[in-house]
């Protein structure tokens, strides 16, 4: 959501847009509720809300919405039943609303929402389908659920903390921003942590793994990585980690399965109870045969979305 928003604050700034958004879905259909779209005057498009017919339909109602400023709904059937026109043979039904982003309104409402996304706080925004302009709800601004109405919660992008800056450290950097997580990188080797090695907006800390997580306790959507040089850095890690009143929803560690049972023998000698240990997923990443830097970052990152969709799951 960081980076959508992150788009549409650009592109807010040179013109008029309409926002798509997935409001409502039936069967099986290529995005979810929620999913959106950009579609600016000039035939540039950011994101999806699912391809093929139904976004080019989409693409074309969006065209007379930028002229007229009213808001329409798009239906997408992709049933593929043969007794009427539809876009696609997925199964399922999606309706997306298309409204109008102009001005200064649509700017100050967008910099809100990044306001709080960035700082990791989620967002409900309400969106009508009549013509009032979507809004934060909040306090001061109660609303009353209607089927005419679309509330959703815009929650910050995930954090992918990446204990070592080495090749695959550097790699997974590039695969997580990719997908939508934001970066941190924790190693001492000041040598590696050059900022032009991994992502725009990546945060690098050169201190240890305690002053990190100092400033990670507030946020809940933590992930975690260790792609460390060497057994004897993940103990020192993971003694932190796991002693840490920290709330993450994935460790991960690399090596082979000696290395892990050392680790695991060493920790559970400290203190560490089994329990504990059998919150990470070691080997890290999904199991694909992948033997470069840029193949394991790639099952890493596999597996990140595989943990991510999950809890994401009601």
């Amino acid at each position: 959501m960081i980076q959508f928003y992150q788009q549409l604050i650009q592109v807010l700034n040179q013109g008029d847009v309409v926002v798509a958004t997935v409001t409502r879905i039936k069967g099986s259909v290529p995005r979810e509720m929620g999913a959106k779209m950009i579609i600016c005057a000039d035939g540039r498009t950011f994101e999806t809300i699912g391809g093929g017919a139904g976004e080019f339909k989409v693409i074309q109602q969006a065209r007379e919405v930028l002229k007229t400023g009213k808001k329409q709904l798009a239906e997408i059937d992709l049933s593929g039943a043969p007794d009427r026109e539809t876009q696609g043979v997925c199964g399922g039904l999606m309706q997306v609303l298309l409204e109008r982003w102009s001005g200064e309104k649509a700017i100050a409402l967008t910099e809100k929402i990044l306001r709080n996304l960035e700082i990791g706080k989620s967002v409900i925004i309400v969106t009508s389908f009549d013509q009032t302009f979507p809004y934060l709800l909040t306090k001061n601004n109660p609303i009353s659920i209607s089927d005419q109405t679309f509330i959703e919660t815009l929650k910050p992008s995930p954090i992918l903390l990446i204990i070592g800056a080495g090749h695959i450290g550097e790699k997974l950097s590039q695969i997580a921003d990719f997908i939508g997580f934001k970066i941190i990188i924790q190693d001492s080797r000041t040598e590696l942590t050059n900022p032009e090695r991994f992502p725009p907006f990546t945060k690098i800390f050169n201190q240890s793994v305690s002053n990190v997580l100092e400033q990670l306790t507030s946020h809940k959507n933590l992930y975690i990585a260790l792609v460390n040089r060497g057994y004897i850095y993940d103990i020192e890690a993971l003694k932190v980690i796991l002693n840490w009143d920290l709330s993450y929803q994935y460790i991960g560690m690399i090596g082979s399965q000696k290395r892990i049972n050392w680790v695991y023998q060493d920790l559970q000698e400290s203190g560490i109870s089994p329990h504990q240990l059998e919150k990470i997923h070691a080997p890290i990443g999904l199991e694909i045969g992948a033997l470069t830097p840029e193949e394991i970052a790639i099952s890493i990152g596999a597996e990140l979305i595989r943990v991510y969709r999950e809890k994401q799951k009601p």
